[in-house]
């Protein structure tokens, strides 16, 4: 017997056949005798829906009416799965994040998770009743209803899972795994079996849309084991104990499984990701002197607006330089704004914006004890004639910008060049 918490997305949620056919899945799951949570998120696009009625009631709405509405969505579905499984003969609750309760911290809309209070939770779940909590919310410091902003179904569940010490957590999505890239756009990409936290850290946060980031460095952090399946299955599929999915796990569980299968080495590159939601910011002409640089990025880290890739240009003979960075695409106005306020005090000549660029990455743990993983990089791409913009690397991680264009053509060259395409 098992201790399992179960995560379903918007797609699956959407509508009442869907419902109904994740709500097989579960009582499957069930069958085999083991201890069952489940989180949920709102229908597909009711989010979406509701954040508009906010905006239409009032522009410059409160944060925590703003919750009060738009965490309604994942309460319907809660008691929608809730009142399915029962019709099944499976025993089963609904808990709004205010009744376990789940004690969130920070501002409306953007709260954190700090204590989930599991002991009610693990006594429901012990006795065989499956609990339903929806996600994205739990109760602020203020005693009021809080969100977790956009994608915070996954923190909740991994949330949940590490405050009942779960076996695992399987979030079931709209595919079937984690693949080395997007199988939209390379047809011989390949689902991976094991990924750990470290590499779906980085491949989430470079625009891989499988799972939440948050998720992620919470599940890393608590050590909750992740697997990523689908929901979209036969009626007769058998329980996910026994379906290949993706495990997210540690880097030295995988290690102990390659020994266990007698695998003498790993993929080097486990993953190519793109993301379209970047914007070029270039700043001309600023003073080459101490303290410019921060006068640039200090103002943009307050606003929280998150910079990636910055590169500062070689001083020219008058003292000055160019210094270009990348932002998300949706802070590019705030971005701009900010900047145009600070312009005499950072003393750059005009500003210069792009939002034709894309992000292309590569990752795997691999890179930390092989060296050319960057140059095959360049070389491929320059092998095509695609220009880089910009580059950033981490420990495992190496991205460049390029044109928006040159997208798809720059993931099926590194895909190959990798040695990452199917048979």
């Amino acid at each position: 017997m098992a201790r399992i918490v179960m995560k379903f997305g918007g797609t699956s949620m959407a509508g009442t056949e869907r419902i109904r056919r994740v709500a097989q899945i579960v009582n499957q799951q069930c069958k085999n005798g083991d201890q069952v949570a489940v989180v949920v998120s709102a229908m597909a696009g009711e989010t979406d829906r509701l954040i508009n009625f906010c905006r239409e009631a009032n522009p410059l709405y409160d944060p925590a009416e703003y919750d009060a509405v738009v965490a309604s969505g994942e309460q319907i579905t809660s008691g929608l799965l809730a009142m399915t499984l029962q019709a099944m003969g499976t025993p089963a609750r609904s808990w709004l994040g205010w009744q376990l309760p789940i004690n969130t911290i920070g501002t409306h809309a953007k709260a954190r998770i700090e204590t989930i209070e599991a002991d009610t939770l693990l006594a429901s779940m012990e006795s065989g009743q499956v609990a339903v909590i929806p996600g994205f919310q739990g109760i602020g410091d203020d005693n009021r209803i809080s969100t977790l902003g956009r994608g915070g179904s996954d923190t909740s569940a991994v949330a949940v899972a590490a405050a009942v010490r779960a076996d695992r957590c399987d979030i079931y999505t709209d595919v079937d795994g984690v693949y080395t890239t997007d199988p939209r756009i390379v047809t011989r990409a390949q689902k991976l079996n094991n990924v750990t936290y470290e590499e779906m850290l980085e491949l989430a946060s470079v625009g891989a849309k499988v799972l939440q980031t948050r998720s992620v460095g919470l599940a890393m952090k608590e050590n909750v084991r992740i697997q990523v399946l689908s929901s979209f299955t036969e009626e007769d599929a058998v329980s996910a104990d026994n379906i290949p999915g993706t495990m997210i796990i540690s880097e030295a569980e995988l290690e102990a499984l390659e020994l266990e299968n007698s695998k003498v080495e790993r993929q080097l590159i486990t993953g190519i990701a793109h993301d379209k939601n970047e914007a070029k910011i270039t700043l001309t002409r600023v003073p080459d002197e101490p303290g410019a640089v921060s006068n640039i990025f200090t103002p943009l880290s307050d606003a929280s607006i998150n910079v990636d890739m910055i590169i500062q240009n070689v001083g020219r003979d008058r003292g000055e330089t160019d210094v270009t960075f990348t932002c998300p695409q949706s802070d590019l106005a705030q971005c701009t704004e900010i900047l145009e306020s600070q312009q005499s005090a950072i003393g750059y000549n005009r500003i210069i914006s792009d939002t034709k660029v894309a992000k292309i990455s590569v990752v795997g743990v691999g890179m930390k004890s092989h060296a050319g993983i960057a140059s095959t990089m360049f070389s491929a791409l320059a092998d095509r004639k695609i220009n880089i913009l910009a580059i950033t690397t981490s420990e495992i991680k190496v991205s460049v910008l390029i044109d928006e264009d040159e997208t798809e053509l720059a993931v099926r060259v590194l895909h190959t060049a990798y040695g990452l395409d199917a048979e």
